[in-house]
């Protein structure tokens, strides 16, 4: 941990969807080894054991993304300094929420689905998401994957074996509206939608976008378009892991991930420099 006094000493890190803390399980440790307090919070009632959301998923199709939001901010408030925000998926997307509603000292947004206004969809992300999309029911039910779909969308780098070993221990439903109102609806819709931010909100903490080269269902074109839409004096970054899919926060080598998450989020929140990136890779 930095020994500035005024740096960070918390992490917080946000969950996607089809996702738990559980996915963090490996970064926890690793971070917490650096000296830093790591929290995991989640949506809310999904406090349980996956194993209760897989039998039970009544609280997963009921869940919305502003009583998210504000469950995630209350959970932040005892912290005596802003924390480090990161998220991976649709976590990416709460962390621009919060870090939007002045939350954190500084974000790292990890293969994120996107705010509202980015209209970039590759023909990997409609296939992902396809399986929800089909069915306009699925809107009002938690959705899961068949371990094929997860397959294609999250672990498609890895062997079909190691796939079904993920899912069989990470998956869980995803609330189908956010599905269909974020993947689908929020851009045709007038006015701002639940998942608008202020793109030219001068008060917000700097921004980081990591993208995996090889994820099918949050491509780099998407997390791309997403920095790009913010303006002004403010800091947004993007940097690509070439061949990694939307399991990068699990998948082997996920240690250069969070190292480089940490090392651009303590730089930027105490003015240290910043770990080099190559130049294709910037915004």
């Amino acid at each position: 941990m930095s020994g500035d006094s005024n740096a960070p000493d918390t992490i917080v890190l946000v969950h996607g969807l089809w996702m738990t803390p559980r996915s963090w399980e490996t970064w926890v440790p690793y971070y917490e080894s650096k000296g830093y307090r790591v929290m995991t919070p989640t949506y809310p009632g999904f406090e349980v054991e996956i194993e209760a959301l897989r039998e039970d998923p009544s609280v997963i199709a009921s869940a919305t993304v502003p009583a998210t939001v504000a469950h995630i901010a209350e959970a932040l408030t005892p912290l005596d300094r802003p924390p480090i925000i990161m998220g991976h998926s649709f976590g990416g997307t709460l962390t621009q929420l919060l870090l939007d509603r002045g939350c954190g000292a500084v974000g790292v947004a990890i293969d994120s689905a996107p705010t509202e206004g980015v209209h970039v969809s590759p023909l990997s992300q409609i296939r992902s998401l396809f399986p929800a999309l089909k069915n306009p029911a699925n809107r009002h039910k938690a959705f899961g994957f068949t371990p094929e779909e997860f397959h294609y969308a999250f672990t498609n780098t890895l062997s079909e074996d190691e796939s079904r070993e993920v899912y069989d221990r990470y998956h869980i439903p995803a609330p189908g509206n956010w599905i269909w109102a974020y993947g689908l609806i929020a851009n045709f819709k007038p006015g701002h939608q639940e998942t608008w931010v202020n793109y030219r909100n001068p008060n917000r903490a700097p921004l980081l976008f990591i993208a995996g080269g090889e994820d099918h269902i949050m491509p780099p074109s998407v997390n791309r378009s997403n920095a790009k839409h913010y303006k002004g004096d403010t800091i947004t970054e993007y940097y690509e892991f070439e061949g990694r899919d939307h399991w990068t926060c699990g998948a082997q080598g996920w240690e250069a991930v969070a190292d480089y998450a940490l090392e651009w989020a303590v730089a930027r929140a105490t003015g240290a420099e910043v770990p080099s990136a190559e130049p294709a890779h910037a915004v």
